[in-house]
């Protein structure tokens, strides 16, 4: 069970006062919400079997009006989740009873693109898939593409170091950024790098991208844009087992050749984005690998051959080469929208977010497996295989409180066990409060205490996204949904 700190009784006791100092901060009468039922959208966000009402909502439209939210919520002891799209799987966006959520989805505009550095600079609430539309016409495109792309934000991307199919080749967004502009805890706006490669002094960039909203508000982001290759085709290897799909692709990623994307889907996976997408995915196999290429028309084939050769050593059930785009399309529109899919077969179901050495995929497939038939859940499995990154979906009913703790603790062995063979606890889901008490797992006490006092030395009052990603040492019930 998801536990958050009790709130604050002296800050709900201020609830009318604080409402209006956001007033005063944000130009537009409608860019703060206090009234419940408009404070309802915001009570929960991907992660929705938990949810918990805000204090008050506030919609900036810039950063010093941003700056205006977080000095005011500073000088009066108000804690502050921030929020993008909302989207966060891992309850990184979950608001607390004494907390105001800062949503950025107002701040949505591409302030400058410069093609001749390759770069482009936008701010937090401009959607991920934003980007590339806007330097498509250019033959540009941004790299980090998770399967939300449509609706989550790029802030949102930064503060969980999101990656995405692509993100083998290309990287996660982290390999992706040239500067940010963020707005501290009691208010004051910085500008870290900019347009070029490797700022002077520490890494700041680096500290900040993927911390969770713990250290500062990001408003601005430059990220790279890059030249859009030649072209892209997608081939589909089918597989008796997991185990054997597993294998296979430790042997891809070992023979040295690095495709622009290697996908997992089992059965279950597979018969469910076929029926959505009719791609011509092969419903006798177990497994099933996505793998793509791209550069010109020779390198394209020269690469498919190279991996039909490693796919045929590992026994297919089935081989397709994609012969045209529209082709690759179709693949990919199974694999983009393979969650939505998973959701007509289950009522529910968590999305689970871990990393593992590739050479271990074939004992962790089967282990999740066993688990499964042990908790008489089911599982389907859809994950970024080339770099390690296991998005195993329990399916189960959230009416039947003994299917939910079922699939919780379920979840929580999948990570364990992800941190068991040489993992970490997530890749680019976050922590949250999804996996903040399984921290331990991972880190020893010295170690989290001294991520602690980093926390500490931006936000000594630890007013920002509080109890995410720390275990808390006083839990209190969290409400879940009904």
């Amino acid at each position: 069970m998801i536990t958050l700190p009790d709130p604050k009784p002296d800050v709900l006791a201020r609830r009318d006062a604080v409402i209006a100092g956001l007033r005063a901060a944000v130009a537009d009468a409608e860019g703060v919400i206090g009234d419940p039922i408009s404070l309802k959208p915001y009570e929960t966000d991907g992660l929705s079997a938990y949810r918990q009402m805000p204090l008050a909502v506030a919609l900036p439209e810039s950063t010093e009006e941003v700056a205006a939210i977080m000095r005011f919520c500073h000088a009066n002891g108000v804690r502050v989740v921030p929020r993008g799209a909302g989207t966060s799987l891992s309850g990184g966006a979950l608001p607390m009873a004494d907390a105001v959520v800062v949503g950025l989805m107002r701040m949505n505009q591409i302030l400058d693109i410069n093609y001749a550095d390759r770069c482009a600079t936008v701010q937090a609430g401009v959607t991920n898939i934003g980007i590339t539309n806007a330097v498509s016409d250019e033959g540009f495109f941004y790299a980090p593409d998770p399967s939300s792309q449509l609706a989550c934000m790029i802030g949102g991307n930064v503060n969980m170091n999101s990656g995405g199919a692509h993100c083998l080749k290309y990287g996660v967004t982290a390999n992706n950024l040239l500067g940010l502009k963020i707005v501290t805890v009691d208010g004051e706006i910085l500008d870290i790098g900019g347009e070029h490669l490797d700022a002077a002094g520490y890494d700041w960039l680096g500290l900040l991208t993927g911390s969770e909203g713990q250290l500062a508000l990001v408003t601005e982001i430059t990220v790279r844009i890059l030249r859009s290759p030649e072209g892209a085709r997608a081939m589909l290897a089918g597989f008796a087992s997991n185990e054997i799909a597993g294998a296979c692709v430790d042997s891809i990623i070992s023979s040295g050749i690095i495709p622009v994307a290697l996908e997992f889907m089992d059965r279950p996976a597979i018969h469910a984005c076929e029926a959505f997408a009719h791609a011509g995915y092969p419903l006798d196999a177990e497994a099933m690998l996505i793998i793509e290429v791209e550069g010109s028309v020779a390198e394209q084939d020269d690469l498919l051959a190279r991996l039909s050769a490693i796919c045929n050593r590992h026994n297919p059930m089935s081989l397709k080469v994609s012969r045209s785009v529209e082709e690759s399309l179709a693949i990919w529109k199974g694999r983009k929208g393979a969650f939505g899919a998973i959701g007509r077969i289950s009522p529910d179901y968590l999305c689970m977010d871990g990393v593992i050495p590739t050479s271990k995929l074939p004992d962790v497939l089967r282990r999740i497996q066993e688990m499964s038939d042990s908790y008489g859940l089911k599982v389907a499995n859809i994950f970024h295989a080339g770099d390690g990154n296991l998005h195993p979906l329990i399916m189960f009913d959230a009416n039947d409180p003994t299917s939910f703790h079922k699939a919780e603790t379920f979840g929580a062995e999948i990570l364990k066990l992800c941190v068991e063979v040489g993992g970490c606890l997530t890749g680019e889901h976050g922590v949250g409060v999804e996996k903040r008490d399984l921290m331990p797992f991972q880190f020893a006490e010295h170690e989290l205490e001294q991520q602690r006092r980093i926390k500490s030395a931006f936000d000594p009052d630890w007013l920002l996204n509080p109890s995410k990603v720390f275990p808390l040492r006083a839990p209190a019930a969290l409400p879940r949904a009904a």
